[in-house]
């Protein structure tokens, strides 16, 4: 449950910001009032729940916090979503995603990301239309657009606006920003998709999104690990934990009660991986790959 207590406005939290950050939170503010009613793409995260709270100080009710409901969020995500709209004072809307309608989605290229964020894209357009809401506001901070990051890229072909990334808050200044709000979750740990934990070429299903959730769920129950990532390779679960927290598993039985549980979600072998929790480790093949393949490239003589 969430803490009863009050964000702060504006005007209390101001005056603890350090002159940059305080600078920046004013010019997010000042857009957001220029556009008058606005819809904020709202997953749940800090970074999302931190421009929600910065919209409703902006234009109050006009307002939106808008959650997907899709396969591919864990049904606790769906509900911390509605507890932290209610904290924070924002109205907020749940629209229904059908990406795993799509076979370019299921089939689970490197570039999967880009048809979530077209299907979430599509059904926030649809919706400002019906509310008559001129912009629409996501989450992405400045470091998320270093990297493989597909999904920034339909999210910006769709004209969606990212204002922590456009004044260059990194995450740091994010989690700064929304503890000195007196925001619940500023600490809470990154929670990407279901699907971001299935080895890219394996097909997204239902099935396979729902063993990596109960997965995921026993093993927090087991261990009250914060970070904690259950990779699918098919028939091999690989189990990510932050790196100060994997001493929490040095336990033969709880390995062994583990193991036992994911067995009977439909893993075959299940694995701990020694270097611990590392953001996007599913890339790393996909990396590996693409520097092979430019590396051929440079290396193959043309035919005459």
């Amino acid at each position: 449950m969430l803490t009863a207590k009050s964000p702060k406005t504006l005007s209390q939290a101001l005056p603890e910001m350090p002159a940059d950050l305080r600078g920046k939170t004013r010019s997010i503010v000042d857009q957001v009032e220029s556009f008058g009613r606005v819809i904020v793409a709202f997953s749940g995260g800090v970074d999302s729940t931190l421009v929600a709270y910065l919209a409703r100080l902006a234009v109050g009710n006009n307002a939106v916090a808008v959650t997907a409901d899709s396969p591919s969020l864990p049904s606790s995500e769906l509900k911390e979503t509605k507890q932290l709209a209610n904290f924070i004072g924002i109205r907020h809307m749940i629209v229904r995603t059908e990406e795993l309608d799509d076979p370019n989605y299921v089939s689970n290229h490197g570039n999967r990301c880009y048809f979530c964020k077209n299907e979430l894209s599509e059904k926030l357009i649809h919706l400002a239309k019906d509310l008559s809401v001129p912009v629409i506001l996501d989450g992405t901070n400045a470091e998320d657009l270093t990297g493989h990051r597909p999904g920034a890229t339909a999210l910006s072909e769709r004209g969606i606006r990212r204002p922590l990334a456009e004044v260059g808050m990194s995450k740091a200044e994010v989690r700064e920003l929304a503890r000195l709000f007196g925001l619940p979750n500023y600490d809470k740990p990154s929670m990407p998709c279901l699907s971001s934990r299935i080895q890219y070429g394996q097909l997204i299903t239902p099935e396979r999104l729902l063993r990596v959730e109960r997965s995921e769920n026993l093993i927090r129950t087991m261990t009250g690990v914060k970070e904690l990532r259950v990779r699918d390779h098919g028939n091999l679960a690989r189990i990510e934990i932050g790196k100060d927290e994997r001493n929490l598993f040095f336990d033969e039985r709880l390995l062994d009660r583990i193991g036992d549980g994911l067995r009977e979600f439909g893993f075959m072998y299940v694995t701990f991986d020694l270097l611990g929790y590392r953001s996007g480790s599913m890339n790393e093949l996909l990396t590996a790959k693409m520097r092979s393949e430019k590396g051929n490239a440079k290396t193959t003589t043309p035919q005459s």
